[in-house]
């Protein structure tokens, strides 16, 4: 693979290479700490309040990881031989399902074109009862990873949750990008967690912290979360450390997400105007690239575009997805679309004569 000169890369594979701020560094050498295994760690208390109080929910817990966040509220809701309802492009649908694995739950896929529950297939299947099997869970997904940065509508949202709770089935959302999907509707996050009883938040993604998640909800259900995550090994000691740069992250870095979302809007447009190239439009911070028309694949890319010092992923065949973040300015989308230009322009065929 060849290298390239690491002080002038322009990394677009995803918003999780972002580095602590200096605020959240200084904030993590001044945390109290305790042992969160124990009597708790008063940081990490500090940061479960916090939220819960931004998104209007009775009780928080702090986790490694929004995978882990997700995998605590549905074994927390769902029992074995029991079903969770998925969107079928959902990262937990996709990527996760650790809770068949430990407790023999079954996950049913629900078809989720441009990240927004099919209404009718979701109504089907939860009035539809195989055997002994009973649909426990809908796990929704805002902003939507695999469709782009795709936002469902609040009133879309709204109908999941109302469809869901007439069944007497609870709805969980994977907010790993709860704030940008926020940014993007023009709502608050706590309007768009009323339409769901569980949501999982990632602070290591746009909003720069190290690591981390909180799930929210029910007092009941997050105190058997807290349980279900020592037996899964995430019991935190002194992860106040982190929980503090949790805490700094959603207090200063909320609000600069517009910043990243304009800087996808130029991105995108950029692209847009390299013959070839088809763009999806983005609703928040992430691009999908279509490369089809090129006659390369999205691998083949990479590799061209590694070359010159851009870093991007595939998504599919011919499928790439770029995603900006706060090490991404203006200059960096202007190399970042010079870059683009070049690939084209050095993997044209030669004019016949």
């Amino acid at each position: 693979m060849s290298s390239f000169n690491s002080s002038t890369v322009v990394d677009l594979r995803s918003d999780t290479v972002t580095l602590p701020t200096e605020s959240m560094y200084a904030r993590m050498r001044v945390a109290s700490l305790g042992d969160d295994g124990l009597d708790g760690d008063p940081t990490a208390r500090e940061l479960e309040q916090y939220t819960t109080k931004l998104l209007d929910k009775p009780a928080g817990l702090y986790a490694p990881s929004a995978t882990m966040a997700n995998l605590l509220a549905i074994l927390a809701q769902v029992d074995r031989q029991e079903v969770v309802l998925a969107g079928a492009g959902s990262h937990i649908y996709t990527a996760e399902r650790g809770a068949a694995t430990f407790t023999g739950a079954f996950y049913q896929p629900i078809p989720d074109p441009e990240g927004a529950l099919d209404l009718q297939a979701l109504t089907s299947a939860l009035a539809s009862t195989k055997g002994n099997l009973q649909a426990r869970l809908v796990c929704i997904e805002t902003s939507h990873n695999n469709e782009g940065g795709a936002v469902a509508s609040l009133d879309h949202m709204r109908k999941v949750f109302e469809v869901s709770r007439a069944s007497g089935v609870r709805v969980h959302l994977d907010g790993a990008r709860l704030f940008n999907a926020a940014l993007a509707l023009g709502e608050s996050t706590a309007s768009i967690c009323k339409q769901a009883d569980t949501v999982s938040v990632c602070l290591s993604k746009g909003l720069s912290a190290p690591m981390g998640a909180v799930l929210v909800g029910p007092e009941s259900v997050i105190q058997r979360a807290r349980w279900l995550r020592k037996l899964v090994g995430g019991a935190q000691r002194q992860v106040g450390i982190c929980a503090a740069a949790g805490l700094e992250a959603l207090r200063s870095q909320v609000a600069r997400l517009a910043e990243d979302h304009a800087t996808a809007q130029l991105l995108a447009d950029g692209l847009s105007a390299i013959p070839k190239l088809q763009v999806k439009r983005p609703q928040t911070n992430i691009v999908q690239v279509n490369v089809a028309a090129t006659g390369m694949t999205a691998k083949q890319w990479e590799a061209h575009l590694r070359e010159r010092s851009v870093l991007v992923r595939p998504w599919g065949p011919h499928l790439m997805r770029c995603v900006t973040h706060r090490h991404i300015d203006k200059a960096s989308v202007e190399q970042a679309i010079a870059e683009f230009r070049s690939v084209v322009e050095a993997t044209a065929p030669a004019p016949t004569i």
